[in-house]
């Protein structure tokens, strides 16, 4: 059932006195989700893979909003190293919400620092280890939030634990969606794992649907050649909307009071491809607790971070 009335972002609550992090911040909907919160009065961390192109967004985001509580820190998914350095570099204390948005579309094949096939490694890995070593600082909020951005693309993945890191050949559009699945399954096995433990801590999932963005034609792509960007940004432009409206549904998992941990946020719209955000309970994905526990158990071993999740209150950090 579509939405009675449009959700925007002038919906969002005041976020004053909340610290966040937005990973791939300096473009697309990463850029638009860090700019809707700091707009909010939310203290948000931008972090960026290039240091030149989150300094360029910070510097937009300033000009924007004047007075808003911004900063910019380095962060490479695509590296253990980088990964682990910024987390052990956190000193705000408690983290109230991070956003897993940061990740790589349709590339050629490329390996990580540590690797791992580059979808696989960037999108899944990174945003599991990231959120691993951040947890500390999450479980010291009084209301922790997790939002992982997932696909609508998800939904087409075959997803083969024995080809995750491309032991079996490699695919561009297989390897992108079942990275894509794999977010939707870590963000749902957070949850259930916080819940067993009795936290206060909620894990979202979200697609944007077809959204205007460079993660098509940007970093790793751009070694296409003139061709295959002209035809990208022909492509985009006709059928795909407006970054804003494809921030629609991470800005709501990370912002609706009352949404419960688990949710997976979606459009509305045919196939998941536009219209209001909305919570989608019947995606076999969500309640596909066996492969999820095994993926869990793959990434923990592949990246070595295993997640701290105490039965009892942490205590509260300023």
């Amino acid at each position: 059932m579509r939405n009675s009335l449009p959700w925007t972002s002038h919906a969002i609550p005041d976020q004053s006195g909340r610290i966040a992090v937005v990973t791939g911040a300096n473009s697309g909907i990463g850029n638009v989700t860090a700019r809707e919160l700091a707009r909010r009065g939310a203290h948000v961390v931008l972090a960026c893979r290039d240091p030149g192109r989150g300094q360029a967004a910070l510097a937009r985001m300033q000009d924007e909003l004047p007075g808003a509580h911004l900063d910019l820190r380095r962060l490479d998914l695509g590296n253990l190293a980088s990964i682990r350095e910024f987390a052990a570099g956190w000193d705000h204390g408690r983290l109230d919400l991070l956003v897993n948005n940061a990740g790589v579309a349709m590339v050629p094949y490329a390996r990580t620092a540590d690797g791992f096939e580059s979808q696989f490694g960037i999108n899944h890995l990174g945003t599991f280890a990231l959120t691993g070593l951040l947890l500390p600082h999450l479980l010291a909020a009084p209301d922790p939030r997790v939002v992982t951005v997932s696909s609508e693309g998800q939904r087409f993945a075959r997803f083969d634990l024995e080809n995750l890191n491309a032991e079996r050949g490699y695919r561009t559009a297989f390897a992108y969606v079942q990275s894509k699945r794999a977010n939707l399954y870590f963000a749902m096995e957070l949850q259930r794992l916080a819940d067993a433990a009795g936290l206060k801590l909620r894990s979202m999932a979200v697609a944007p649907g077809l959204t205007r963005t460079n993660v098509l034609t940007g970093g790793a792509n751009g070694s296409r050649g003139r061709l295959y960007a002209t035809l990208t940004r022909l492509l985009v432009r006709a059928a795909f909307r407006p970054t804003l409206e494809g921030a629609k549904t991470s800005l709501y998992a990370a912002t609706v009071p009352d949404l419960p941990g688990g949710s997976y946020i979606v459009p509305d719209g045919v196939l998941q491809l536009r219209g209001e955000p909305t919570r989608r309970t019947h995606e076999r994905a969500v309640h596909d607790t066996a492969t999820a526990t095994r993926l869990w158990q793959l990434s923990e071993r592949l990246t070595g971070v295993t997640y701290a999740l105490p039965a009892a209150t942490a205590t509260r950090l300023p």
